[in-house]
């Protein structure tokens, strides 16, 4: 990616906290130069105060559309472009199909679904006439299929992925890469700080239960091994279109694939007497 002698220039959402907070040192540690934004940038005071000017963070709500576009705005009259886009806002929503309300599924789609349309909406005419740029959508290494108590957070997450890919098929002539990055699990906060809970039905306890079992054996990993990876992503003249991050978050995908592949193929043939006279 071309660059000037300051570095490339990187637009962060949810910047604060989490992989939004490691990309952010992993871009200043290269030399570059950061505009993280987040509802809540306080935590990164003192990251600013080391920075010397390299580091500008603003509070912004990607829910808000029009504050988002305002935001963008801000972001390219700071440093005078953009090269690295992390559209990463987002937090998680916890419940059975069942349990979770209305006003829930919609705050939660607002910021993880909508939240990183209104993004991409909005660097996208500034990459498209600059005509270089990388756009790296976040979801998640859980968009691969559907998983009990997780539905929500996974239909989101699985949305960006048909979005990310639309936006690489489109953006592509005008010299702009999008990759969908799907990161598994990392010591982010996401399911303590950015959590949301539904309230349970008892009907689910023994599931529930068996979740907790399955979950309370896995382990979270450090977002800076990850955050290093991304790095090493926008340094690629031909980065890839989709990602996931992490060995076992690798071997989960490819295991689901392999699952949904099975059950296609099973029934190929009943599929293929639906398109004969």
């Amino acid at each position: 990616m071309d660059t000037d002698a300051k570095g490339r220039i990187w637009f962060i959402t949810g910047a604060s906290r989490g992989l939004g907070r490691a990309f952010t040192e992993e871009a200043l540690a290269a030399g570059d130069r950061v505009i993280g934004v987040a509802r809540d940038v306080s935590p990164l005071a003192e990251l600013i105060d080391r920075s010397d000017g390299r580091l500008v963070a603003y509070p912004l709500d990607v829910s808000d559309r029009a504050a988002v576009m305002a935001g963008v705005r801000r972001a390219v009259a700071v440093f005078g472009r953009l090269d690295v886009v992390i559209n990463n806002a987002g937090g998680a929503l916890l419940g059975m199909i069942e349990e979770v309300s209305e006003e829930q599924a919609r705050r939660h789609l607002d910021t993880n679904l909508f939240g990183v349309l209104w993004v991409a909406q909005a660097v996208a005419p500034y990459l498209r006439e600059q005509r270089s740029g990388h756009l790296l959508m976040i979801s998640s290494m859980g968009s691969a299929g559907g998983f009990a108590s997780t539905g929500l957070y996974g239909a989101g997450k699985a949305a960006v992925g048909a979005i990310s890919d639309a936006l690489a098929m489109e953006l592509a002539d005008f010299g702009v890469h999008v990759t969908l990055v799907g990161p598994g699990g990392y010591e982010t906060g996401l399911f303590t700080k950015g959590l949301t809970l539904a309230d349970p039905n008892p009907a689910y306890a023994e599931l529930r239960a068996r979740l907790e079992r399955l979950w309370g054996e896995s382990r979270d990993f450090d977002p800076a091994d990850a955050a290093r990876v991304l790095r090493e992503i926008v340094d690629l003249a031909s980065p890839p279109r989709r990602i996931v991050l992490g060995g076992v978050a690798f071997d989960m995908v490819a295991e689901l694939e392999r699952t949904r592949w099975a059950e296609y193929a099973r029934w190929e043939a009943l599929s293929r007497r639906a398109d004969r006279p």
